[in-house]
């Protein structure tokens, strides 16, 4: 260290200056003052009141704590339209941030699901001012979750990731049939569909491309029944029936 800077270091602890009650108390102790009552009282006030200020501040440390844990959880149980939704909903979206790329699809389906949970729960108690913001937010959810299923191009994720949401996706199908029985009109979650089906039509073209070039190699009955296999799969699909479509191909696969 240069000397310059070492003067300096020296010359900023100088300005350091020690508690008053400390210095007063040192002081006592180093001349032997007799301590009278009233100076006894005085020290241990000043002590009590620097202890005091301690658990004051560790005091309302845990009382924050405590007040935003509570506002945590009663935030999961809440429903569209209500305050506390907006941390619920900001809890979901930092949870999904820590996902990986493939995992998001399955994420935002649950997420969508989750908001047909909570619409379900309101058309049944019949809160009319809620209606509107729940099916609001199970919109986003599904535009969301659509656009993350046809960002996927890759045929050998395709598959990966259909397996994974095909559960989802027909939970969405029978959730939403459910609402729409208490006469609710959810709106069209063709956004989702159309995405799946775009999974689907890319796997149909991928195994035919594979058996086509293995065609060579397989048994002739075997060939024949990946190419019925392969026909039934593209009658669902043109009928937009792209969970049985996606079904059929994850079965052909195995």
């Amino acid at each position: 260290m240069k000397e310059k800077e070492l003067i300096g270091k020296i010359e900023i602890l100088g300005q350091i200056r020690p508690r008053k009650d400390w210095v007063i108390l040192t002081k006592k102790r180093i001349l032997g003052e007799e301590k009278t009552a009233s100076g006894l009282i005085s020290d241990s006030f000043r002590v009590f009141q620097g202890l005091f200020f301690q658990y004051r501040l560790a005091l309302a440390s845990l009382i924050l704590i405590l007040i935003l844990g509570g506002t945590f959880a009663f935030a999961q149980k809440s429903l569209p339209g209500e305050p506390l939704f907006v941390i619920k909903k900001l809890t979901e979206k930092t949870r999904a941030v820590f996902v990986s790329e493939d995992e998001k699809p399955k994420i935002q389906l649950e997420l969508a699901n989750r908001r047909l949970e909570e619409l379900n729960q309101i058309a049944q108690k019949n809160d009319v001012k809620k209606l509107a913001p729940a099916i609001d937010e199970f919109r986003a959810s599904v535009s969301e979750a659509a656009q993350k299923l046809a960002q996927i191009k890759e045929p050998e994720k395709s598959r990966e990731i259909g397996k994974k949401v095909i559960a989802e996706v027909k939970k969405i199908e029978e959730n939403k049939e459910k609402i729409e029985s208490l006469g609710v009109v959810v709106g069209d979650t063709g956004e989702i569909e159309n995405a799946y089906c775009q999974l689907a039509g890319q796997e149909i073209q991928s195994l035919s491309t594979t058996i086509e070039k293995q065609s060579q190699l397989l048994d002739p009955a075997e060939v024949q029944k990946y190419l019925q296999g392969l026909e039934e799969a593209k009658g669902y699909l043109q009928k937009g029936k792209c969970s049985l479509a996606f079904e059929k191909i994850l079965l052909l696969s195995q």
